[in-house]
């Protein structure tokens, strides 16, 4: 290296080191420096445990709650509820209230009640032994049910937080029972359960204090009621199809869901009073202090197999006054008088019939039924004197019955001459017949139409003894429950449409049909059609399918019905009617003039244009040929 190089080597030397000198930090610009490092290792620190929590979360989701240390616990609770996090965990409990009638459970977890046990009512089974066990009845006890509402908090996932998931501070008081979330600084939400002495009406009150600040809106809840409705009846068929959501809008009659398929009712921007979940013969019913905005409420029909009936969902937009709703529960029996006395129409629930049909079940037969229960307590004994009042005061219909028969019979001789003259001609023999009763004034129709005015009363009765909770569990001679199928012995298989048991009330209802049919149309002459004759004695046979799986309520009474109808056609045609002064009176109503334009005229002319038309017929088949 030559000298040259050396020199100028040491000039760059001398130029970093002055370099060097000119740049060198101070001690506080080095402080500075230090406190900017410490920082950063500090936020790299708190992601590394934010990273670590939530990969614990995230990884292994079914992990305890109780398994989380304390500090991770709040985070968890502060970042779900907000500033209801001390409500968000806790030990599920269970509170009761009761009175006579009622025992009703309720659980802190959701604040909501749990079940409600019926004290003078229980639930039928039968054991595969074919043995009748009695259990407790209990109502809203699925623990699939629900019974919640949202409540809007700012600042937790989606801004609302659902009352179930939270574990309520119960505060019970005799009859009373107040469920409380807290959110600290005065703020909480709380529901309030009080049950009247000797009822089954449980009030029902929820208040939110001081929730504004929390971001909670103050002009309605939505109630979100689920409900999976228990078999509780021996007939469980007829107990499926009586069991529906019933409700009613304001200024309007009540109406229902399907009965007997699923089905979905959306109520919308009509106010409503009440939703009742509606068994055969008892109900859960949550009535508005003033109304519901609007219903939403499905109905999803459950597997035969399934241990419920029916799903029931309603959602209930329920108004707020002054950040609170007041509502009513109704959980008990469908008792006409008890749920009258409401003033709501909540009656309406029992399933007596629409129309005439539930007139007349509810303001004729029930009152009947009522009043004869008032002094006799056996329900089968009731049923026979609601039988002998029914038929007492339909006599004079069906004296006017027999009559017109006996006029018909007093005829069999000149018809059977009018056979004997036309044996190959049946529409000769129609109107030979019709001449014979316009001649001696007989209308062929006379004994069906007091049989027409009494088919109401048939109808009404079809629909109220399996819809009447009085006769639920009743038992006479052997049957022991009169709303349902009676049971004189069961079958070791099961015949299709008939079922595995056989009705003996029903039997004997066939029996006697048969006999009474007999006897009632022995006079009668069916030559003009033969089908009928047979087929008066098919009908017995073939109700025999349906009444064997019915209330045997109503086989009964038709049993105790034919009985009477029997002794009034023999004691009637016997002894009511003089058979001579009969034939007498339609001699004089021969030798008198006829007028012309009454109905059996237009009926002559009817047949008289059918004969016509049916001649023409076969005369142009015959120039065809």
């Amino acid at each position: 290296m030559d000298k040259n190089n050396i020199i100028g080597l040491l000039l760059i030397f001398g130029l970093v080191m002055a370099w060097s000198y000119v740049t060198k930090p101070s001690e506080a610009e080095i402080a500075r420096q230090q406190e900017v490092q410490d920082s950063l290792a500090n936020v790299a620190a708190e992601e590394a445990r934010l990273a670590e929590q939530a990969e614990i979360t995230q990884i292994d989701p079914n992990l305890a709650f109780e398994e989380l240390d304390d500090s991770t616990k709040q985070a968890q609770l502060s970042g779900e509820f907000g500033p209801f996090a001390l409500s968000g965990a806790g030990d599920q409990k269970d509170y009761i209230i009761e009175n006579e009638l009622v025992k009703v459970t309720f659980t802190n977890k959701g604040g909501r009640i749990k079940e409600v046990e019926l004290k003078n009512y229980q639930k039928l089974i039968v054991d595969s032994s074919k043995n009748e066990v009695y259990l407790p009845l209990l109502l809203l006890e699925d623990e699939k049910n629900r019974f919640d509402f949202d409540i809007d908090v700012a600042g937790v996932a989606g801004g609302k937080i659902n009352s179930s998931s939270l574990y309520f501070a119960a505060s019970p008081a005799g009859d009373k029972i107040t469920f409380r979330a807290n959110a600290g600084a005065g703020a909480y939400v709380e529901q309030v359960y009080s049950l009247q002495p000797d009822s089954y009406e449980i009030d029902y009150d929820v208040n939110f204090v001081g929730m504004g600040a929390l971001g909670s809106r103050a002009d309605n809840i939505e109630v979100n009621w689920v409900n999976f409705i228990d078999k509780i009846e021996h007939n469980t068929t007829y107990e499926q199809n009586y069991t529906s959501i019933y409700y009613k809008e304001i200024n309007e009659d009540p109406d229902n869901c399907s009965c007997t398929s699923e089905d979905q009712t959306n109520v919308d921007g009509k106010p409503v009073k009440w939703v009742s979940h509606s068994n055969q013969f008892f109900n859960s019913s949550l009535i508005a202090e003033n109304q519901f905005k609007q219903a939403d409420l499905s109905i999803e029909m459950l597997d035969a197999s399934d241990s419920n009936l029916k799903k029931f969902q309603s959602k209930l937009q329920v108004p707020l006054n002054n950040n609170s709703a007041s509502m009513h529960f109704y959980v008990g029996p469908n008792e006409f008088n008890r749920l009258a006395s409401y003033e709501v129409d909540l009656e309406d629930i029992i399933p007596y019939g629409s129309s005439i049909f539930g007139t007349i079940n509810r303001w004729i037969i029930r009152p009947m039924f009522n009043f004869l229960s008032g002094f006799i307590s056996n329900k089968g004994i009731v049923i026979l004197l609601l039988t002998f009042i029914v038929k007492l005061v339909l006599f004079p219909l069906t004296y006017k019955m027999l009559h017109s028969q006996s006029k018909m019979g007093a005829l069999k001789p000149q018809i059977a001459k009018v056979k004997e003259k036309n044996p190959d001609d049946a529409q000769a023999v129609q109107m030979e017949t019709m001449k014979l009763y316009r001649e001696f004034g007989v209308n062929p129709l006379g004994g069906c139409f007091p049989i027409a005015l009494q088919m109401p009363i048939w109808f009404a009765l079809y629909r109220f003894f399996p819809a009447s909770i009085e006769f639920r569990q009743a038992s006479f001679l052997w049957a022991t429950d009169l709303s349902s199928y009676d049971v004189f012995a069961y079958l070791p298989f099961e015949i299709p449409f008939y079922g595995a048991h056989i009705s003996l009330f029903t039997i004997l209802w066939a029996v006697t049909t048969v006999i009474y049919t007999y006897y009632n149309t022995k006079h009668m002459d069916m030559s003009v059609n033969p089908a009928m004759k047979y087929m008066q004695y098919m009908m017995p046979i073939m109700f025999l399918f349906f009444f064997n799986n019915y209330a045997s309520g109503l086989s009964c009474y038709l049993f105790f019905s034919n009985i009477l109808n029997i002794t009034q056609t023999i004691g009637t045609k016997n002894y009511l009617i003089d058979q001579e002064k009969i034939k007498r009176q339609l001699e004089e109503y021969r030798k008198k003039p006829k007028k012309k334009g009454g109905f059996q005229d237009r009926l002559a002319d009817a047949m008289k244009q059918a004969q016509a038309a049916q001649a023409e017929k076969e005369k142009r088949k015959g120039k065809k040929k």
